[in-house]
């Protein structure tokens, strides 16, 4: 193995036998939820054919070589990486998703359009109103739906936020939070001074971040 990910796989797998690991965020979850640091094997190269065919997109080369190199899922920031399912020419088609053209400004276009819902004391005509609302909760549906058209959805963070790896458009490679749980739309994944991170950047720097807990535990605060 060589590239970005020479050493990575050994290295999250390293991680379990240092003394401070269950305090990795994600780590030790009860319920047996954490990742626990452990990897589902790699895929072989028909198997990620398979995921994109299955996806309809051809996943960015990071991401791709780290399916290929390090493991399809299981060890990652927050409650790790989901894992991918290859299936056989009879499986059931995926929504399309995938392929659709990522467009971060939908989260604006949203934005706009919730600005613009019908309000009862514009309205003298009851009947006008409950129209044009439900044309307005249509639009802001649809909307709603399509910010994570283009992405793929890497991992849960928890309280309903989820990191997503857009695989399609001028964006194609980069890291967004999808934070619609709490109003704010699709937003760019960010690392320090740098305004747009890739899948190898987040994850490497992730586990930098997880070696260095594992070896020596959080830091813990003293009142004064």
């Amino acid at each position: 193995m060589d590239g970005v990910w020479a050493g990575a796989r050994e290295r999250v797998l390293a991680v379990r036998e240092r003394p401070h690991w269950r305090e990795v965020f994600g780590a030790d979850w009860p319920g047996g939820h954490g990742h626990g640091f452990r990897l589902e094997p790699v895929l072989t190269e028909p198997e990620v054919r398979a995921v994109e065919q299955g996806l309809g997109v051809e996943l960015p080369g990071e991401y791709r070589d780290f399916l290929l190199q390090v493991g399809a899922g299981g060890a990652g920031p927050d409650y790790g990486l989901f894992g991918h399912r290859v299936t056989g020419p009879d499986a059931e088609p995926g929504s399309g998703a995938c392929a659709l053209p990522f467009r971060p400004e939908a989260t604006d276009e949203l934005d706009g359009h919730e600005g613009a819902e019908p309000r009862p004391d514009d309205y003298a005509d009851d009947e006008a109103l409950r129209r044009d609302h439900a044309a307005w909760q249509a639009r802001h549906d649809t909307l709603h739906a399509s910010l994570t058209d283009g992405t793929l959805c890497l991992s849960h963070q928890g309280c309903g936020y989820y990191t997503l790896l857009a695989v399609t458009g001028p964006e194609r490679g980069t890291l967004w939070d999808d934070v619609r749980a709490v109003g704010e739309g699709v937003q760019p994944v960010t690392l320090q001074d740098k305004p747009r991170v890739t899948f190898a950047q987040w994850y490497l720097s992730w586990l930098e971040h997880a070696e260095r807990t594992a070896a020596e535990g959080r830091p813990r605060f003293r009142a004064t």
